[in-house]
């Protein structure tokens, strides 16, 4: 098949789609952090709505993790970065040519952009013509690359462009100012006074000295004399700068659609792996996850919250890693457990997990097989909204009435502790509706719920708690382990870490 794209598997129908908002659980999950520093240095490629735009074929997974695994061949990932770079270069002086007002200096600059092109491309080719590559994705881009450079198209304007060039650095002339008067006329073998100087006072040169030299700030600018002078020069050169015209017309748009389209998204791939490498340092592992669409058995070893560990990892602080699987008919985690112990971490790296193994991704972890969702939804506890016009209960129902609406067999729920406005009664009978809802769906599921009994409704539900340091419980390990609920949230605990026992209130108030 004919190169189309590094990013989507077009021999899947794959359709190129990129959404311009994020999804609706971004927030929740905190993916919004994740992928606004993912982007942050490479804001000219607007990378993020390849991130908004999960995929939904396991071939089109497969063919970003051949990518992946390619892109960790050190010196490829730096011959990936010069190119950009030399592109950087390229749609710079392109883009300055409607800013400039002189022909001739528009020109100069569009030859420049072309000679940049050029040698971006050639090296690009020969680098992937020398490395072993695995995917099918550079494989078929490196025969892309290869068959355009041989092209007589491109050969033509390698051709003219080193030749032009050439002849435009060969042209010398001579400005001579008196006044107000100014005299450009072609080079005449002048003596060049400044290296004559230059040879003179370097015998009187001893050792290291201070360099007094100021670096002047090169513009791309022209002013009103230089323009002049520029017009002077293309009448004592009138052939060259008239190869310069025909040369500009005859490949205006000279960049290739197909390359220039790898050039931006093969920084989805890079963005992403300098994004992990600096959590890679703190001794945790990436994984490239098993997909299944049938199945539901799932599981994650060592895997964290990828967005806590950007957070955490400049700090030298330790980052938390836990396990979790479901197998047989199992489709629904309750997480309950002492407050404070990572529950909600937990539930939010279960939802990391999933979005970023569904865009091809390395995923947090030593290994992983995962489910290949349809949609995801998230139900995180909110602030009451006071334009709304109902209580924070009726919005509690609300939301979720409208995710179990929306919620296929396919789909993936998060909970994070809802219904905390009501008596427990109350919350224990709307909980367990809910439950009961998705458990009728079949829909994989994390619940994180102080309602214990909710990990016992159903062959489906298995409990996952999280633990405390057992010689001293106001110490939270952050490990979610499964095991049953024991009703324990250990609030005491934590009342007597912050001084906030009603004994220790009550004397703070008398004194």
């Amino acid at each position: 098949m004919p190169f189309e794209s590094i990013l989507f598997n077009m021999t899947n129908e794959i359709i190129n789609q990129e959404y311009i908002d994020a999804p609706k659980f971004f927030v929740d999950l905190n993916l919004d952090q994740v992928i606004d520093h993912i982007t942050a240095s490479k804001q000219e490629y607007n990378l993020k709505t390849f991130y908004f735009s999960p995929l939904n074929d396991i071939d089109a997974i497969h063919y970003r993790q051949e990518i992946f695994r390619d892109l960790e061949n050190h010196l490829l990932l730096e011959n990936i970065k010069t190119f950009a770079e030399k592109m950087v270069l390229v749609h710079r002086h392109l883009n300055i040519l409607s800013k400039l007002h002189y022909r001739f200096h528009q020109e100069g600059w569009f030859l420049e952009a072309a000679v940049e092109y050029c040698d971006a491309v050639i090296c690009l080719a020969s680098n992937l013509s020398s490395t072993n590559l695995s995917s099918h994705g550079f494989k078929e881009f490196c025969e892309y690359i290869n068959q355009y450079t041989q092209s007589i198209q491109f050969k033509s304007l390698m051709t003219e462009t080193k030749s032009l060039n050439t002849d435009l650095s060969l042209i010398q002339y001579s400005v001579i100012i008196k006044n107000l008067w100014v005299r450009v006329r072609k080079y005449e073998d002048e003596i060049d006074y400044s290296k004559k100087v230059e040879e003179t006072f370097e015998k009187f040169k001893q050792g290291g000295v201070k360099n007094y030299k100021v670096d002047l700030r090169l513009t791309s600018g022209m002013n009103h004399v230089e323009a002049q002078i520029l017009d002077c020069v293309v009448k004592l050169f009138p052939e060259t700068f008239k190869e310069l015209d025909q040369f500009c017309v005859k490949y205006d748009g000279f960049l290739d659609e197909k390359i220039c389209g790898f050039d931006r998204e093969i920084q989805f791939y890079v963005a992403y792996l300098e994004f992990i490498s600096s959590i890679k340092k703190s001794g945790v592992k990436f994984c490239y996850p098993k997909i299944t669409t049938q199945k539901k058995e799932i599981h994650s070893f060592e895997a964290f919250d990828i967005a806590l560990a950007n957070e955490i990892v400049s700090e030298d602080s330790t980052i938390i890693c836990n396990d979790f699987y479901l197998k047989g008919k199992e489709r629904i985690i309750v997480v309950s457990g002492p407050n404070q112990g990572g529950k909600t971490t937990f539930a939010r790296m279960f939802g990391q997990l999933h979005y970023l193994a569904s865009l091809g991704c390395p995923v947090p972890g030593r290994a992983a097989r995962l489910f290949l969702y349809d949609q995801m939804f998230t139900h995180f506890e909110k602030e009451e909204d006071i334009r709304s016009l109902r209580g924070k209960l009726k919005d509690d129902l609300v939301r979720i009435h409208s995710v179990l609406n929306q919620a296929t067999p396919n789909s993936i729920i998060i909970i994070n502790e809802i219904l905390t406005s009501t008596a427990l009664k109350d919350a224990v009978f709307l909980s367990k509706q809910i439950m009961d809802k998705i458990i009728h769906l079949d829909s994989l599921c994390v619940c994180v719920s102080f309602i214990d009994e909710l990990s016992t409704l159903s062959e489906k539900t298995v409990s996952m708690m999280s633990t405390i340091v057992p010689e001293n419980p106001a110490l939270r390990t952050f490990k979610i382990i499964r095991k049953p609920a024991d009703g324990l949230s250990y609030a005491i605990c934590i009342a007597e870490k912050h001084h906030l026992t009603y004994n220790l209130i009550k004397e703070r108030i008398v004194k």
